[in-house]
């Protein structure tokens, strides 16, 4: 299990990764973080846009599960109910053992799963370790706490290698 924090990808925002680009690279599980991943931690309903993503993937017949970390049970356990997707609670990001425990309830296998959060140290490293592919947004509702603000000013030497890679892939 790779020790690494890069994400092998970057995106603005988690609607830019689309049913067709994971299908291309093989994809059929998407785990994905919940706080600042696809909504701001203190919402606590998922928004008509996420429906429709998360619709979307259905449609093309990728499976999705929220992986996460929250404390907060009840409020992961409502917002996931409300768009009908299961979840991995207390995942312990950043060991691989949520995701892994993911992957096993979903039946799928590392080579076809990817992992989508907004943190180097839990979600990116995670993935890396589970040898899922790790994708990274941008935080919804910005950084927005003094640490925030900090975590992410630390995270942007290794996002600006990412974008970089990408480049060069393109």
């Amino acid at each position: 299990m790779p020790f690494s924090l890069t994400p092998r990808w970057v995106f603005q925002h988690y609607s830019e990764i689309t049913p067709d680009w994971l299908r291309e690279r093989g994809i059929t599980l998407l785990l994905s973080d919940l706080d600042f991943t696809l909504a701001a931690k203190r919402t606590r309903r998922p928004d008509q846009p996420l429906r429709d993503w998360i619709a979307a993937l259905r449609t093309a017949g990728i499976d999705f599960m929220i992986v996460s970390n929250n404390r907060s049970g009840s409020r992961v356990t409502e917002f996931c109910a409300d768009l009908g997707v299961p979840y991995q609670g207390h995942a312990g990001k950043p060991s691989p053992r949520g995701l892994e425990a993911a992957m096993r309830r979903a039946g799928a296998d590392r080579a076809h799963t990817a992992m989508l959060g907004d943190k180097l140290l839990t979600d990116m490293l995670a993935a890396n370790r589970a040898g899922v592919l790790p994708l990274m947004v941008e935080p919804v509702g910005g950084a927005v706490t003094a640490w925030q603000k900090v975590l992410h000013a630390l995270q942007a030497p290794f996002k600006a290698a990412c974008r970089r890679k990408m480049e060069k892939k393109s």
